[in-house]
Order: structure tokens, then C-alpha cells, then sequence
């Protein structure tokens, strides 16, 4: 998302506030899909009449590693696709390309995408074997059939759908990133500095700094519009936040007000637009709280112990366990090489927030949506509420089709219900974490249905036809999606509200009105 060049109220200028890079979104950038790539390979191979062996042996692979690149299931590096483009004859710009080389491989590529995306594993559907035995009227009719379901679908899914698919689309971005806004790092960094901050807990006193230091000032008041969090007045240089709140949460919502006017976010166009903008603000206020530099000394420290802990990055920056897990995600793939994986959940099951990078499978709507789905009631984010002790994390191993999985996960409190807050990372890596000595493992088989969706045969047997629950929907089921630029905000209130607030007019030593 490329910002726009007009700022609302017109000029603002911003002189005591840090250097920022260019404000491109963190997001740009779109590497090749692996599956078409696979496929013009293959078709290049196979027109030059090399065997696979053949081609290996030039670029200095085994074969299987190269017949899993052909098939588009691992994205091969920039070397290894210049050495197979140099055995090819050909150039790595004609193997990375828009164009396809055939009507047959388009058919191929779209069929091949489709069955490994979430639309088709969420209807249990087998698979089709794309090879030389399929015809090519085959493959148009199951492209055609592919393309008609989907349409059925999103014709289904009503309402929330843009919602789910910017979610969805904003998910695969931030995983090709790793999680890992290095933009907002730097602008975070330098921010810290400017106020002499030297390290551990963001204090009063240094978030004070931070707001004068960007020309602002804070003002705490008990007629927030009740649709809002904060409150921004760009024209009077104000922060309103509401009066009845814990030090933690205010300060957060604080600083993702500073991140909204650095970071230079506009109104933003669409949904996906306000998400990118919230996850942005998100990460900035993270970055504050948990500043990266001192987050990384502590954390390679625990490392080199094998005493990794979301507990202790918590404790030590003075922030909720989610700050600190969330913080985890960011740090541990680009610094250490640890993917993680990080799971919020209500204590009905359902999924509020969802990242992975691990390879863990989570359930999944046919757009590849997570959140509002029922997550696995044996991973670590369900299995946590049933804690005796609910004032220690609970620790645990998943055995799931796709590996084994360690989770640590810790049950919170706030005005919206309980949630849990699971963190983890594939079993290869649990060495570097405290608690890897838990007994406790469960299995999951999810999305099989049969793991934990569907009721044991025998309570079936019993019931089935002999009940009828009364189901509580959301009150937003039905609704279409909030009208306005910021969704479910009440832009009249908030107007209203500012013209309420409004300094009052003061007389300069001219006597004229200010």
C-alpha cells in the first residue's frame, strides 16, 4: 500500500519527531510461486529431453530435492534456480516469469494451486494427480469445476467477506516476512534513543518523552466515544484516552495512537487497508515496549542456557503475556532461526488470533480465514483452560499429522471473556526452551474431522436426533460490515466529541483572538 500524497487537516508537520524511512508499506514485495516455477522447469527439462537424474547431477543435487522443487512444493533458492537455469539453456528472468509456455501448463499450474489451498483441504476432497495421463480436456474440466465451486463459496459466505479474505491476505504477507517489520524496527530504535531510553520497561516517565518529544500531548478524559480506544486531534495536537483504564492497556492504545501518526497511515481506502494500519501500529507499540535490541540480549542469553521462556520476556519488560508471545513471533525467526507459531483463543474454542511460520496446521475456512474458526480442542491454546493452576503456563506436546509440536500457553483475563495465549515451535527446536521436560502430550489428527469435531460414536449413538441445542450467534452474523473508513467506529460521536474538547480561544498580547 502506497500512501497517499494529501494528509488529513490539511498540512501537518512533524520537526521534533525522529527520521522515519520511506513510509512504503512493510508488506511490498511478492516472490514467484513456487508451483508455476516447478512447472517451467520441468517443461523446459522434458522439451530438452534430460532426465531428472540428469538435471540433478548438473546442478549438483539429489534428485528427490529436485523433483520437490518440480512439483512446487519447496521454493528453491536464487543460486540453485540460476545453476538450473544455466543447465536449462535458459535464464532464471524465462523460469521466474508471468508468462507460461502453455495452454496445458496454465491448466496445470491453476489445478495444482487450487488443491493446495485452504478452499479445497476444507472440503476433505482427494486429490487429483496432475502427470501426462491427465488430458487436457480433463484438466479444463476440473479447473472449470474448481473455478464454479469457489464462485458457490464466496456466494455462501455473505457478508464478513472481505474481512476474512484482507485477513487472510495480510496472514501470507506477514509469513513471507517472517513476521519481521524491519522499518518499524529502525523507527522504533531510533524513537528510543532520542528520549534516552537505555533499556528494560518503557516507564511513565519515558512514554511522557515520547509523546512531548512528537509534539503531542495526552489528555485523559471520561467521554471517550464509546466506538473508540483513543481519540487523535490532529489539528490541536491532543491524545484522548479514556480515564478508566489499566495503566498496561492505556499506555499500548498510546502508543499505537504515536505509531498511527509516525508511521504516517492515512484514511484508509478499504479493510484490508485498516488491518494493515492496525497490524503496523501493533508491531510499533510492541517494538517500544520491547525494544529489540535489549529483547535480543535476553533472549540469546536464555538461549545459550536452553532457558527460552515467553514467562521470563514478559516479566522482564513489564508487558501482558500476549506483548511478550507476539514479541517472540517477531524475534526468534529472524534472529535465531526458531519459526514459531502463536495461537490466541476464547474459551469457547473459538480462534481470535492466529500466526505460523512452523508449519503447524491450523483449521481453516475455504478462503484460508483462521480467526473464527474452532481450534483443536488438544492443542496447548484448549488443553490450557483445563489447568488446575491457572497462575503458571501450561506446557505440552501436540502430535499432529504435519509433526510434533511444543506449546507453551497461558489462560488471561479481560473484558471480552478468558483467552488463552499459546506460543510454540516444531519439536527440532524445543531444546532451547525452558519446560521441554513436560510430560504432557496429546495427538491431534485435525482437520479430520473425526479427531475432535465430531462426538464419539457412542455418545452419537445415544443422542443423535434426540436434542435440539438453542445456538447463540454473534450479534454480527447477519450484519454487513461497518459502513466508514475506521469499521465500527461512530465518526459523528467522534466528531462531536473534538468539537466538545476544543481549547478554548485565548488573546495574544495584540489583543486579537488564538
Amino acid at each position: 500500500m502506497a500512501p497517499r500524497s494529501t494528509t488529513p487537516q490539511g498540512q501537518r508537520t512533524r520537526a521534533s519527531a525522529p527520521s522515519a524511512p520511506p513510509a512504503d508499506s512493510v508488506f511490498d514485495g511478492d516472490p514467484a510461486d513456487p508451483i508455476a516455477v516447478g512447472r517451467r522447469i520441468r517443461y523446459r527439462r522434458k522439451r530438452l529431453r534430460v532426465t531428472l537424474g540428469q538435471l540433478a547431477d548438473q546442478v549438483g543435487m539429489a534428485a528427490s530435492a529436485l523433483s520437490l522443487i518440480e512439483n512446487g512444493k519447496r521454493e528453491p533458492k536464487l543460486s540453485t534456480l540460476a545453476a538450473i537455469a544455466k543447465a536449462l539453456d535458459t535464464s532464471v528472468e524465462q523460469l521466474i516469469g508471468a508468462k507460461t509456455q502453455s495452454k496445458r501448463m496454465e491448466l496445470e499450474i491453476e489445478v495444482e494451486r487450487v488443491q493446495r489451498g485452504p478452499m479445497y483441504s476444507s472440503l476433505g476432497l482427494p486429490s487429483v494427480r496432475v502427470g501426462p495421463g491427465l488430458s487436457t480436456e480433463a484438466l479444463e474440466a476440473i479447473v472449470a469445476l474448481q473455478r464454479q465451486l469457489a464462485h458457490r463459496l464466496d456466494e455462501q459466505a455473505a457478508t464478513p467477506e472481505e474481512a476474512r479474505r484482507a485477513n487472510t491476505d495480510l496472514r501470507a504477507r506477514m509469513q513471507k516476512l517472517n513476521n519481521y517489520f524491519e522499518r518499524i524496527e529502525t523507527m522504533a530504535g531510533e524513537l528510543l534513543a532520542a528520549i534516552g531510553h537505555g533499556g528494560g520497561p518503557l516507564s511513565e516517565h519515558h512514554i511522557s518523552s515520547l509523546v512531548s518529544h512528537v509534539g503531542f500531548e495526552i489528555h485523559q478524559v471520561p467521554d471517550l466515544p464509546h466506538s473508540t480506544r483513543s481519540v487523535t486531534d490532529l489539528r490541536n495536537k491532543r491524545f484522548y484516552l479514556p480515564a478508566r483504564s489499566s495503566i498496561g492497556s492505556t499506555w499500548s492504545v498510546l502508543l499505537q495512537a504515536v505509531g498511527h501518526l509516525l508511521l504516517d497511515h492515512k484514511r484508509p481506502e478499504n479493510y484490508g487497508e485498516f488491518l494493515e494500519q492496525r497490524v503496523e501500529t501493533n508491531y510499533f507499540a510492541a517494538a517500544l515496549m520491547i525494544p529489540e535490541s535489549s529483547a535480543v540480549k535476553l533472549l540469546a542469553e536464555s538461549k545459550a542456557r536452553r532457558e527460552l521462556s515467553v514467562d521470563d520476556l514478559r516479566d522482564a519488560f513489564a508487558v501482558s503475556h500476549e506483548t511478550a508471545a507476539h514479541r517472540m513471533t517477531n524475534l526468534m525467526t529472524q534472529h535465531f532461526g526458531i519459526p514459531t507459531h502463536f495461537e490466541k483463543v476464547h474459551s469457547s474454542g473459538i480462534i481470535h488470533k492466529a500466526w505460523s511460520n512452523d508449519g503447524i496446521a491450523f483449521p481453516t475456512d475455504h478462503t484460508g480465514a483462521v480467526e473464527g474458526q474452532r481450534a483443536c480442542r488438544y492443542f496447548s491454546a484448549r488443553q490450557a483452560f483445563s489447568a488446575t493452576n491457572r497462575l503458571l503456563s501450561h506446557f505440552q506436546y501436540t502430535d499432529t499429522p504435519g509433526g510434533t509440536f511444543w506449546c507453551s500457553a497461558r489462560v488471561e483475563r479481560s473484558t471480552d471473556g478468558e483467552f488463552s495465549i499459546a506460543f510454540g515451535v516444531p519439536y527440532e527446536h524445543v531444546k532451547w526452551f525452558r519446560n521441554r521436560d513436560t510430560a504432557v502430550r496429546k495427538q491431534s489428527t485435525c482437520p479430520d474431522p473425526a479427531c475432535c469435531q465430531e462426538p464419539p460414536g457412542a455418545l452419537a449413538d445415544t443422542w443423535d436426533g434426540q436434542s435440539w441445542p438453542s445456538a447463540r450467534p454473534a450479534t454480527h452474523m447477519l450484519a454487513a460490515m461497518p459502513a466508514g473508513a475506521f469499521p465500527g467506529v461512530d465518526e459523528t460521536e467522534v466528531y462531536r466529541f473534538l468539537q466538545r474538547h476544543q481549547p478554548a480561544p485565548t488573546i495574544d498580547p495584540d489583543g486579537d483572538l488564538t
